[in-house]
């Protein structure tokens, strides 16, 4: 008799978007309970091995993250299934190199280059408004956070800018003719403006 979760992952069961091939191998790498869903995320292990190239096995990205060379949002992650997500910020100490996970076009994720000025922050999209115990109002964000005590005008789909090493955020309102990346659905990475319509 089957005991808990499945822990493994066949290959032509993974996202489409991890772009693997289907003779590469049987398994695919299984992401980690985490901030971000198995359909919506990617795991280090391919981040660093089919993305970035600094590795060739699995086992040389193992051994990467053993030494606590990789940060995701601030953080070191050790895990080589930890799921990275959408405006996710991969820092490699090492090569003092900054990335940051977001949709091209064909809502496939693209490891975006970034500064070290722009790796200090992260945009999230609040996805509710609550209350919690004691009536405390508080929003959840896209990747899993929870934030007390916001500003009453925020509302779901608005988004916060969080700073990463204070943990200090503010909030940009969702208007009408304001530029804006699409994270979900059919239309998924495309971008639209003032000008109306989703271009590229």
């Amino acid at each position: 008799m089957v005991r808990g979760p499945k822990k493994h992952m066949k290959r032509l069961n993974a996202p489409s978007h991890w772009m693997l091939d289907k003779l590469g191998g049987i398994f695919a790498p299984k992401p980690s309970p985490g901030p971000h869903k198995q359909r919506e995320c990617l795991p280090l292990l391919l981040v660093l091995r089919n993305r970035l190239k600094y590795a060739l096995t699995g086992k040389e990205v193992k051994m990467i993250l053993m030494q606590r060379l990789v940060k995701v949002d601030g953080k070191v992650r050790t895990d080589t299934t930890y799921p990275a997500g959408f405006m996710d910020v991969i820092e490699l100490a090492k090569t003092n190199e900054h990335f940051r996970l977001v949709y091209d076009t064909k809502g496939r994720f693209v490891v975006h280059r970034i500064t070290p000025e722009e790796a200090s922050y992260k945009l999230c999209k609040v996805r509710r408004m609550q209350f919690g115990k004691g009536g405390i109002p508080y929003i959840g964000t896209h990747d899993g956070r929870t934030l007390r005590y916001p500003d009453p005008d925020i509302k779901e789909q608005d988004t916060v800018m969080l700073d990463l090493e204070t943990g200090a955020w503010t909030c940009c309102r969702f208007r009408v003719g304001m530029l804006s990346l699409l994270d979900r659905f059919k239309r998924q990475g495309k971008v639209g403006g003032p000008g109306g319509g989703w271009g590229v």
